[in-house]
Formats: C-alpha cells, sequence, structure tokens
C-alpha cells in the first residue's frame, strides 16, 4: 500500500478522517459481542484491512512497579495488540493502522539525543548513556487523545526530571523544548504537508519536573515498539495525546515558551498546554466524553484525566478555557 503526497491537506480535512476511522473503532470495541455479529460484512473488512500488533520484542531487565501507577484492577490496561494497531503517528501516516504498517522500517539502533540550550550539558547523548544506571518503573497511565478516543496504557520509563538534572540547567530554562526524528527515509508520511516537519512539543519547567512526566522505553515489560514511539518518547498523562511527542532526537531548555506543531498548524484549535479539560470543547466536538478502545459504551472524560489531586496546583490562578 502507497501513501500518497498530500499537499493541499488541511487540518480540518485531516480531522473528518480521524472521524471517520471511528468506524473501525466501534467495530473493534464490539468484537466478540452481539453487535459484532451484526455487524456483518463491515466486521469483516475492518478485519481484512487491520494491521498487524507489532511482534512481541526483547524483555527489559529489572522492572519495577511504580507507586504512582494506576490500580490495574480499577483502570485495566489496554491489550498489546490495541496499543499497537491504533495510533497517531503522522510521520508515518495519518489513518490509525498506518504506524503499524510502516514504522517497522524505523531503525532505532543506534540513537543519539542532541542537548542543547540554557544548559551546562550539551551533547550528544547515546541512549545507552541516558539509560546507564537508571531504574525503570512501569507506570500504568490512562492516555486521552483530543479525537475522543483513550487507552489504559502500562508504559516502561523513568522521570524525565532524572534526565533533566543530568543536563544541568540553568536558570534561564523556563521551558523545555523537544524534537521527533526528520528522516523521509524512514517516515513515509513526512511527504504529506499535514505539518511543518520535523514535529516539536515543548512542556513547562515544573511540568516536566513533575512526577508523572516520563521517558518512556518500553510497553508491557518490553522493548517500546516502533509505532508507539521507539525508542524514547514523552508520557505526560494529565495532557492530550498530542503532548506524548514520539522518537525523541533533540531536546532543548529555552527561556521562552516554545510553539509545538499543532499549535503553529492550527491556533485555534490546539494550544500550547494541551491539559485534558472536558469543560472545553474542540471547535469541531465535544470533549466531555471519550470512547476507550476495547469498550462499547463511551465514558465521561475526567479534568485533567483523572490526575487532578498531583496536578492542578500547577496551573493555580490560570484561567484553563484559555490556556488551553
Amino acid at each position: 500500500m502507497l501513501i500518497k503526497p498530500a499537499p493541499d491537506v488541511r487540518s480540518s480535512e485531516i480531522t473528518d478522517k480521524k472521524l471517520y476511522l471511528n468506524r473501525r473503532e466501534f467495530l473493534q470495541a464490539a468484537a466478540g459481542t452481539a453487535a459484532a455479529a451484526a455487524a456483518g460484512v463491515l466486521g469483516s473488512e475492518a478485519i481484512l484491512h487491520a494491521a498487524q500488533p507489532a511482534p512481541h520484542g526483547r524483555k527489559l531487565d529489572g522492572v519495577k512497579s511504580s507507586p504512582l501507577s494506576l490500580d490495574p484492577k480499577a483502570d485495566k490496561p489496554n491489550k498489546w495488540e490495541e496499543i499497537t494497531t491504533y495510533n497517531n503517528y503522522y510521520e508515518f501516516g495519518i489513518d490509525k493502522d498506518a504506524p503499524a504498517m510502516y514504522a517497522k522500517n524505523l531503525k532505532p539502533e543506534p540513537w543519539t539525543v542532541t542537548v542543547d540550550g540554557e544548559c551546562n550539558k550539551k551533547a550528544a547523548w547515546r541512549l545507552e548513556d541516558i539509560l546507564k544506571g537508571q531504574a525503570l518503573e512501569e507506570r500504568i497511565y490512562r492516555h486521552r487523545c483530543v479525537e475522543a478516543w483513550s487507552m489504559v496504557i502500562p508504559w516502561v520509563g523513568f522521570p524525565l526530571s532524572d534526565f533533566i538534572k543530568k543536563c544541568e540547567p540553568t536558570s534561564k530554562a523556563k521551558y523545555i523544548e523537544f524534537t521527533t526524528l526528520n528522516d523521509g527515509k524512514q517516515m513515509p508520511g513526512l511527504r504529506s504537508s499535514v505539518l511543518d516537519w520535523p514535529y516539536v512539543e515543548g512542556l513547562r519547567m515544573d511540568e516536566a519536573m513533575h512526577p508523572l512526566t516520563i521517558l518512556v522505553v518500553g510497553l508491557y515489560g518490553e522493548v517500546l515498539p516502533n509505532q508507539d514511539g521507539a525508542p524514547l518518547r514523552l508520557a505526560v498523562p494529565w495532557k492530550y495525546g498530542f503532548k506524548h511527542i514520539k522518537s525523541i532526537v533533540k531536546v532543548k531548555f529555552v527561556e521562552r515558551q516554545p510553539m509545538n506543531s499543532w499549535q503553529l498548524q492550527a491556533p485555534t484549535e490546539y494550544g500550547f498546554f494541551a491539559n485534558v479539560n472536558p469543560a472545553v470543547d474542540h471547535p469541531r466536538w465535544s470533549q466531555a466524553t471519550e470512547r476507550r478502545i476495547g469498550e462499547f459504551f463511551r465514558r465521561k472524560t475526567l479534568m485533567f484525566n483523572g490526575y487532578g489531586d498531583q496536578v492542578a496546583s500547577l496551573y493555580s490562578g490560570m484561567d484553563l478555557r484559555k490556556n488551553y
């Protein structure tokens, strides 16, 4: 299957495509039930075109459960097959199953992360040096995407604050900016003009230093699959998924608030903070409810994705309708 270039695609058109893909989500949620049987031909079509889940990779050693992890009895993690076949990773295509089909060409080893900006330890860090001596934890986190779907994912990672401390940011470092790999040979989605590549994201320094913010290197105790952001991605569980930048190749400490890629592309729809707020609708749909992948019925979206007790104090005095 070829991904055709789309030089004239607008963000509004792409979002419509996402909404169309909810049909596949519906069918997946209904699998194994009477509703799935009623789907008939459409269910067969979905199965025929479904992406294959990522093959299981090598196990990560010494992974411990984190006290900051959700209780898996209360928030049951999604299956490996669901997490690795339903992804937003536009560098491999705008369809949810495109990353699973095309990310196999990504080469996550060797990997280098360049550190620059307002810090004392500017360097090109090899991934193995970043991980050297670093304790890895399993963090079961809720993941809420702006298109109103969600998952519960057992990430394996470590606090971003650990890495930040190694970089020794100066007092001028008020924000941290991240950049994704930009390699058209490995990433066919870069032929599309849907975004101004490379993908860029940012956090305020106190957000980056928060204990819930992690750098992810694994999933379900194994090395992170390519389509989920290998080999190094961000997870900030109280923010919408577009904030969780994947395949990070650059970290820069900056004094001024950076512009993230979706903020540049559609400033009336995507802000810098991206905090999950069900009271603030997207301009074209409600954020009040969500459909968790694998479930049939929708559920209410939680403020800060359910992490309000831990993070609400970061935004004390801010208007969270304006700072979306």
